[in-house]
């Protein structure tokens, strides 16, 4: 189905940039992006706005749904730890996690609350995620590699540590963290299972304000669409932040707006009603 054209009272375009999140944002629960939602994405960018993903996973887990999306542009990957361009499958910038920090960070947080369990994301555009015992991993189509001592998680450059406890909830492990060892790295949490430590600074509005600036844009040109904690720099960066309905309660207390849930075109929705589109399905 060919994509929907702007109407002329649209043409002054509301947002140059329009930045989505990936997990429970653009994807559905299975994975997929609908054709509405990319029929949406069409037209305002064949209008002249950008379109920029900006995700936790790192490229290596990204780079399959950009090229599936037909997606050329800049993506912001690993938090903001990594600005990728998809067309040219280039990796821009890379930060990478202090080993030394994370290590003093770790020791600090394991005196509160004990052992934890562990994952690492390599650096680099084929950086392995690599499974420390006793990680729960969600078996997919997402490569990883099991390793057998915790050692083997800092043996190369790392973007992020994950973190997992076998007690504590998230919302209670990333505040733990965030307490003892927030002054050495950042702590974020980005979905079920999935608290992570970052180079200290490092969020989501770091890499995508590197990216806009490299596109000419800037924070007043934005909207953002997202759906977890590690989203809410996001939308403190640009001009509007539009939460799904799925969306974590921290995240909607700081949202301009909440939208439909990523199952239901929440995307598609708020840029059909901004940009004036016709609703395609």
């Amino acid at each position: 189905m060919a994509a929907p054209t702007l109407t002329d009272s649209a043409r002054d375009l509301p947002y140059k940039l329009i930045a989505t999140d990936l997990d429970g944002t653009l994807l559905r629960p299975d994975d997929t992006v609908s054709q509405r939602t990319r029929d949406a994405l069409a037209a305002v960018t064949a209008a002249g706005a950008a379109h920029i993903v900006v995700t936790g996973r790192a490229v290596p887990w990204t780079r399959h749904i950009l090229d599936d999306l037909g997606y050329r542009g800049l993506a912001v990957c690993g938090q903001g730890a990594q600005v990728y361009h998809a067309g040219e499958h280039r990796l821009l910038t890379s930060v990478t996690l202090d080993r030394r920090l994370a290590g003093l960070a770790l020791a600090k947080i394991e005196a509160e609350v004990g052992p934890l369990f562990l994952a690492a994301s390599r650096d680099g555009l084929d950086g392995d995620v690599l499974i420390g015992p006793g990680y729960t991993h969600h078996e997919g189509p997402l490569p990883v590699v099991r390793v057998g001592d915790h050692n083997d998680l800092w043996t190369a450059p790392i973007n992020k540590l994950y973190l997992q406890h076998p007690g504590l909830g998230d919302d209670g492990l990333a505040k733990v963290a965030l307490d003892v060892a927030g002054d050495l790295v950042g702590v974020t949490m980005a979905g079920a299972g999935i608290v992570e430590l970052l180079p200290l600074g490092l969020t989501k509005a770091t890499g995508l304000s590197l990216a806009a600036r490299r596109l000419g844009m800037k924070a007043a040109d934005t909207i953002a669409f997202g759906d977890m904690p590690n989203d809410i720099a996001m939308f403190g960066w640009a001009a509007h932040g539009v939460a799904m309905a799925n969306a974590h309660d921290a995240l909607k207390a700081v949202a301009d707006e909440v939208t439909s849930s990523n199952a239901d075109d929440g995307i598609a929705v708020v840029l059909e009603r901004l940009f004036g589109l016709p609703r395609t399905q």
